[in-house]
């Protein structure tokens, strides 16, 4: 059960950076899809930590997907893309560093523990 609140939060935050960057970047309401991006990257990772490989490629894996996806859906030139999924990527850091700190919530970028105390998994 704590697994399954563990990735929903991170889902959660997860999308709520990518709507965050998105709608920053080109004022556009992109919650549903935000939603799918947050579920597959989230996902993505959770899949290939489970498989046993490093912690690096954890961290690698979910990119090309949450990039792919994102210039799926915004349907815009590349340059709109990358500045949108650099605003994301901010927005994400920038979160992840708040929750981590605070919440001792290391989910959202597994390699990257900010405080010392940790969360046992179940």
């Amino acid at each position: 059960m704590r697994y399954a609140l563990h990735f929903l939060v991170a889902v959660l935050l997860t999308a709520f950076s990518y709507y965050s960057g998105s709608l920053i970047v080109t004022d556009e309401h992109f919650v549903w899809q935000s939603l799918v991006i947050g579920l597959t990257v989230v996902s993505m990772g959770a899949l290939t930590e489970k498989l046993g490989a490093p912690i690096w490629l954890i961290v690698l894996m979910p990119f090309p997907i949450g990039m792919s996806l994102l210039f799926m859906f915004l349907g815009e030139l590349v340059g709109v893309w990358a500045v949108a999924y650099a605003v994301t990527l901010t927005i994400y850091t920038i979160l992840h560093m708040f929750v981590s700190y605070l919440f001792h919530f290391h989910s959202l970028i597994p390699a990257w523990k900010l405080s010392k105390r940790t969360v046992k998994p179940v």
